[in-house]
């Protein structure tokens, strides 16, 4: 800085001082001079001429000593002036050494923080993870708990209890396959796996806990579980993810078994759009997401909206899993449970009897699900009038749970475990059509088995508690 002032004819700190220093003593030198020939002046005599010379000079004598006292009170100015500003320059100094120090901590201390924040974020990944876990075992221990409580009672028992629930009145529609029930854990995730898609990993904790909280009712934790959940992932992962639409789906099954199906069925919609878009067309997710959401419009009692999309969950499910497979079977249930509703009963035959030659070939005669299937094939005979094909497969049922009763007490208690919703229908339906058919006697004799039957089981509902 001194030599560019320097360069540029601009007179430095130190020229300044040195000018400064040298005026000082050519002043007080003048002074000194001026005050011997002031005092000389005032020694002389003042008579005559000279007198009057004298006095003529010495005012200005006097007011030539007053600038140079002036000048050299400057000249003291200047001097402390540069002084004081060469100390400031050294504390300007100082203070940049310490801010640049500063700076310096400063940045080391940033790097410690965000070196502490990276360290604080993977302490808690990891503390969320054991608790997940933790949350995991306690749960696995409580499903292990339920499914050993529930082999020591009999089956008899919790085969009556559910009946008692989920009977139906002779006449109306037949079961329906695609209701949601209370599931296990381990029955849960076999239904999620044969859909055609698996739970991801992170989510499958969320996921039994969400089942379990639905399943006892208590929907004020299981729907804000779910939402949070949610928000997680489309922060993390955004909205188009696949994990975002398995989470949608989950919260669309609690808001079903809530009964909020406007709002479930905008979810399913949302999930769907999200799994055709980032898995495809014809991916088993996809199907499972067609099958919830036409399941949604046929409990609002939109058959015609329903009936396209089972249909599309149907060819997706043959092209992936074989067209002999179970799950299409139950996909062929759904859509002549959709079409039996719209009254097409030429397709609900079709639909049930290609579904009970699968059942048949795949699971075997004794499978429930060929006991269901002849019920709900049934009860659509019976709804066109078709009094004799009706009738005949509800003989059949009635004649293979006698033979399963009188094979043995493992094999009966399985098949009241299983059917006995099934069974309880059948009776009913049959009842019915000896009534239509005037066979009175017939009919009173079925209506008082099944009521001896249904308070017997009510009896033993009530020993078991």
């Amino acid at each position: 800085m001194p030599e560019a002032m320097k360069q540029s004819g601009v007179a430095t700190q130190d020229d300044i001082i040195r000018q400064a220093e040298a005026t000082k003593k050519t002043l007080a030198t003048l002074r000194s001079d001026q005050e011997k020939y002031y005092q000389t002046l005032m020694a002389s005599p003042r008579s005559g001429e000279e007198g009057a010379v004298v006095e003529a000079q010495l005012p200005y004598l006097e007011q030539a000593l007053e600038r140079i006292e002036k000048g050299l009170d400057e000249a003291e100015m200047i001097t402390a002036l540069s002084q004081y500003m060469q100390y400031n320059e050294s504390e300007v100094n100082k203070l940049r050494s310490q801010v640049r120090r500063l700076v310096q901590e400063n940045v080391w201390l940033r790097d410690e923080l965000a070196s502490t924040q990276q360290k604080l974020v993977k302490s808690e990944e990891q503390n969320a993870q054991l608790e997940e876990e933790k949350a995991q075992l306690q749960f696995m221990q409580e499903m292990q708990k339920f499914d050993a409580e529930a082999e020591a009672a009999t089956a008899g028992d919790e085969a009556a209890s559910k009946e008692q629930q989920q009977q139906q009145q002779p006449g109306q529609q037949p079961e329906d396959p695609m209701t949601m029930s209370t599931m296990s854990h381990a029955s849960s995730m076999q239904n999620v796996a044969s859909g055609g898609y698996e739970i991801p990993a992170r989510l499958r904790t969320l996921h039994n806990l969400v089942i379990q909280y639905a399943g006892q009712g208590r929907y004020e934790v299981a729907v804000p579980l779910c939402k949070q959940a949610l928000e997680d992932l489309e922060r993390t992962s955004g909205h188009d993810h696949p994990d975002v639409a398995t989470m949608l789906n989950i919260l669309a099954l609690v808001y079903r078994d809530q009964g909020k199906y406007k709002e479930a069925a905008a979810l399913l919609t949302d999930a769907l759009g999200i799994r055709e878009k980032t898995l495809g067309p014809d991916h088993p997710a996809v199907a499972a997401t067609l099958n919830n959401l036409a399941v949604l419009h046929g409990k609002r009692g939109k058959y015609a909206e329903a009936e396209p999309l089972c249909k599309r969950a149907l060819v997706i499910r043959e092209r992936v899993l074989g067209s002999e497979h179970p799950d299409v079977a139950k996909q062929l249930n759904n859509l002549a449970l959709l079409c039996q509703n719209q009254g097409k009963y030429e397709e609900v035959e079709l639909y049930y009897q290609r579904a009970l030659e699968i059942y048949i070939s795949k699971l075997g005669e004794d499978d429930p699900n060929v006991c269901k299937t002849k019920n709900n094939l049934a009860s659509a005979y019976l709804k066109q009038g078709k009094y004799p094909q009706a009738e005949q497969l509800y003989k059949e049922l009635a004649e293979e749970r006698e033979e399963a009763k009188a094979r043995g007490p493992v094999e009966h208690s399985s098949a009241c475990r299983l059917d006995n919703q099934t069974v309880s229908t059948t009776v009913k339906n049959l009842a019915a059509l000896y009534r239509r058919k005037g066979m009175h006697i017939a009919s009173e004799v079925l209506e008082d088995w099944l009521h001896k039957a249904t308070r017997g089981m009510a009896y033993g509902q009530h020993q078991g508690k």
